[in-house]
């Protein structure tokens, strides 16, 4: 057995003999010997995701079992709004794991990390997640899932065009994106920006030119680094027809699709398109390479995690302690990372994804992980803030100037904040 996963095992069976020994966990006062589990379906229903946890639940059970794991696995799709009637209707989870948490912690629903996670495993997190899961020196977000973005291109429609290397800067993507418009190619470079995720997109390019949705505790989403950044795009590929049609309308999971087959040239990536090319589309030539920036390629990119976080109302912080260390043991962590084709949120898996020569393609989204950049995740006014960015930003594009847009979504950004307050 593993030095971490030995080191989760004999956690978990010391918080077994004190949950038996004092008949319920120490802040419960009562005989509770259950837990309830809510997670998102990342398996788009095929049932690898319950299998997947109803895994986890017998290793826990191994150690601890008289604790029974209720588990409910929602989809991806649904979460949110069935969260969200949880919370309103006062039936709460233990453990919950989805997309955000920032808004659990103003409402006081959370344990902080530091109660329900042994120092071993909280150490084992890498670092670069941190600052998101951190809300006033606290932490209350658990990384469960990253991913980075890179380049991801089309080798044989670059060879159609004479093209033997990816673009580096700016100026390069649009070169190359007019050779392979010349040569045939239905879309030379994909782009994104409809509601599905135009904030990631646009994350991207912001960061290709020094910007970013905050400088300090403050949003700049008008900054003049973004507006400069979103002009070029405009500009230099949507009003050159260098992108899809209507690029403002156009959500990810279509680009994607149509990379697949054949018809996108370039599109910036997240890493489980490695999954769908593998599975799907296995003679599929493509290549992947750091995001061009407007002087050079990306040192920073896009990170996005997805998190756990342990509720307080049912006072089985021990019971969920428990749980967790098991659940985020090295070999549980990789099982999943591995299977979902998900950069690892922990440093012990990713030194072993990077050591198997089966993640060669992965790799490069890995070792992205220690300088990604996040979503202000931690401030609930992203909350707020994310939807409205979703729903306008195409808008500049299509119609409105980028400026008019970006000093629009500055007024949303500094509304949700005054909210908050």
């Amino acid at each position: 057995m593993k030095r971490h996963l030995t080191a989760a095992v004999a956690i978990g069976l010391a918080t077994a003999m004190t949950l038996t020994a004092c008949g319920g966990d120490d802040d419960s006062g009562g005989d509770n010997k259950s837990i309830k589990l809510v997670v998102a379906d990342y398996g788009s229903g095929d049932g690898s995701t319950k299998k997947y946890w109803d895994g986890v639940i017998a290793n826990f059970n191994a150690v601890n079992p008289g604790i029974k794991v209720d588990l409910q696995v929602i989809n991806w799709d649904d979460i949110d709004s069935q969260v969200a009637t949880m919370v309103q209707n006062d039936q709460l989870p233990d453990i919950l794991q989805t997309g955000g948490y920032a808004d659990k912690v103003a409402d006081d629903l959370l344990y902080p990390v530091e109660e329900v996670m042994s120092d071993a495993t909280r150490a084992d997190f890498i670092e670069s997640f941190l600052p998101a899961a951190t809300v006033k020196g606290k932490q209350y977000g658990i990384p469960f899932t990253s991913s980075t973005r890179q380049l991801i291109y089309n080798k044989d429609l670059f060879a159609k065009a004479g093209l033997t290397a990816p673009p580096k800067t700016w100026d390069e993507l649009k070169s190359h994106a007019e050779k392979l418009k010349a040569a045939g190619v239905a879309t030379p470079f994909g782009l994104p920006l409809g509601k599905e995720e135009a904030q990631g997109e646009f994350m991207n390019w912001m960061l290709g030119n020094g910007g970013g949705y905050k400088t300090g505790d403050k949003y700049t989403v008008n900054s003049a680094a973004n507006i400069e950044a979103l002009t070029w795009v405009n500009d230099n590929l949507v009003k050159t027809n260098l992108t899809e049609p209507n690029p403002g309308t156009k959500n990810r999971k279509d680009v994607y699709t149509e990379f697949y087959g054949g018809s996108v040239g370039m599109v910036n990536s997240n890493p489980t398109m490695l999954t769908q090319i593998k599975a799907k589309y296995p003679n599929l030539n493509f290549g992947t390479a750091p995001i061009p920036g407007k002087t050079g390629p990306l040192a920073e990119t896009l990170g996005v995690c997805d998190w756990m976080m342990a509720f307080k109302k049912n006072g089985n912080k021990d019971a969920i302690k428990a749980f967790l260390d098991v659940a985020f043991n090295t070999e549980n962590s990789l099982k999943f990372q591995q299977e979902n084709s998900f950069a690892p949120v922990t440093k012990s898996v990713m030194a072993k994804m990077v050591a198997d020569p089966a993640n060669a393609q992965l790799k490069p989204y890995i070792d992205l992980l220690p300088k990604a950049k996040f979503y202000p995740l931690n401030d609930t006014a992203w909350d707020v803030l994310s939807p409205k960015i979703k729903e306008q930003l195409g808008l500049a594009v299509s119609g409105k100037t980028p400026k008019e847009v970006l000093d629009q979504l500055q007024k949303e950004a500094e509304t949700a904040v005054q909210q908050q307050k």
